[in-house]
């Protein structure tokens, strides 16, 4: 449709919601006049993202493109999977496997010491119960959903944060 069948109502029937939403155009000054150049009107400021002290658009007050929720998108992903997957080889590592607990670790002296508390023996629901059942058979599909959603927060949050301070060093 034409700006002409547009402005005279002509055109179908959102021809005249049309004309109201085009916004009114002030008069171009002639290429005659001594204002050739784009931008330098004294009433019409010049077009464009706000420029920085480094002239090449980085003023901190610019909304976030593209590469930064790309870059905060991948650090939510990769901080959930780290989450998910460290979390098992961290019991792994302290000492809680699949085959029990192993000999001369951590968590054979957090047994040990839960054992000499409780006359003896590890009462079901404490923290090494707990934590042994979970290095035997896995953890929960609920448990890797909340380590997931944790890890993916805070891979956000660090990309948000760095890159913020990357957005404000200049």
């Amino acid at each position: 449709m034409s700006a002409r069948v547009i402005e005279s109502g002509e055109g179908h029937a959102l021809g005249s919601l049309l004309l109201e939403l085009l916004p009114e155009e002030d008069e171009e000054p002639s290429e005659s006049s001594n204002q050739a150049s784009y931008g330098s009107s004294p009433r019409k400021p010049p077009k464009g993202p706000h420029q920085g002290p480094d002239d090449f658009g980085s003023d901190p007050r610019d909304p976030p493109n593209f590469y930064h929720y790309a870059g905060m998108t991948a650090a939510a992903v990769i901080g959930g999977v780290v989450a998910v997957r460290a979390v098992p080889e961290l019991l792994d590592t302290v000492g809680f496997t699949r085959t029990g607990i192993s000999h001369s670790s951590l968590a054979a002296k957090m047994m040990s010491s839960t054992a000499r508390a409780n006359g003896g023996r590890v009462p079901s629901g404490s923290l090494v119960s707990n934590l042994q059942s979970k290095g035997a058979t896995g953890l929960s599909t609920p448990t890797n959903i909340l380590l997931g959603s944790a890890g993916a927060l805070l891979g956000a949050l660090l990309w948000d944060s760095y890159s913020s301070s990357r957005r404000t060093q200049y």
